[in-house]
């Protein structure tokens, strides 16, 4: 069944491309009608609506953001207001510990390594009654959150997608399966991030 548009066709979402699978998320993207932009420089995030930091090797991508000076770019852009999807090694940058996006502390590998890898049908806050599909790769876990952040799924008693604000963070991957919900989430996000920010605008 082909999904329906959720986003208008000139939202334009930015996905960090220093590693990972970026280019499953641009599909994603564009398959919910948004126009997706590969973040490499500071540059890239002008004009954007939105951004994801996908899954791979959090440390690589922390030292990827340092060296391309993205760092205070991807502040700016928090602090503007404008909502960030993190997964799996993405929810982990996001973290307290690393770039401050969210009030949680993520667990690295805390479902185990690679041959631990799994998938579960998970219900998730805001995607509808039907089960979503999750594909862990060597997942973390939300250890800690504040009480500003909102669990929409857990897995064995751990929170695996949470949301504070604009920030939103899974630990499995959902650009791996064909079911676009957790990514219209983001998008709704999107697009009331972009009617307040003209709301503000026409003050």
């Amino acid at each position: 069944m082909p999904c329906s548009r959720t986003a208008e066709p000139e939202l334009r979402v930015g996905v960090l491309a220093l590693q990972g699978d970026f280019e499953a998320h641009s599909r994603m993207l564009r398959r919910l009608g948004a126009e997706p932009a590969e973040v490499r420089t500071p540059a890239d995030l002008e004009g954007l609506d939105s951004l994801v930091i996908p899954g791979g090797e959090s440390t690589t991508i922390e030292k990827g953001i340092e060296s391309s000076g993205l760092g205070p770019a991807l502040q700016a852009h928090h602090e503007a207001g404008r909502p960030i999807l993190g997964t799996c090694a993405g929810m982990i940058v996001c973290d307290s510990e690393h770039l401050g996006f969210l009030d949680a502390s993520a667990r690295r590998n805390a479902f185990g390594r690679q041959l631990q890898s799994f998938e579960a049908d998970l219900e998730v806050e805001g995607a509808g009654e039907e089960p979503l599909r999750a594909v862990f790769i060597r997942a973390p876990w939300i250890e800690r959150c504040g009480d500003r952040v909102e669990v929409l799924a857990a897995y064995d008693g751990h929170p695996v997608a949470v949301r504070e604000g604009t920030v939103l963070a899974s630990a499995f991957h959902p650009e791996l399966t064909d079911d676009p919900r957790f990514h219209a989430i983001f998008m709704a996000m999107t697009t009331s991030a972009r009617e307040r920010a003209k709301e503000e605008a026409a003050r």
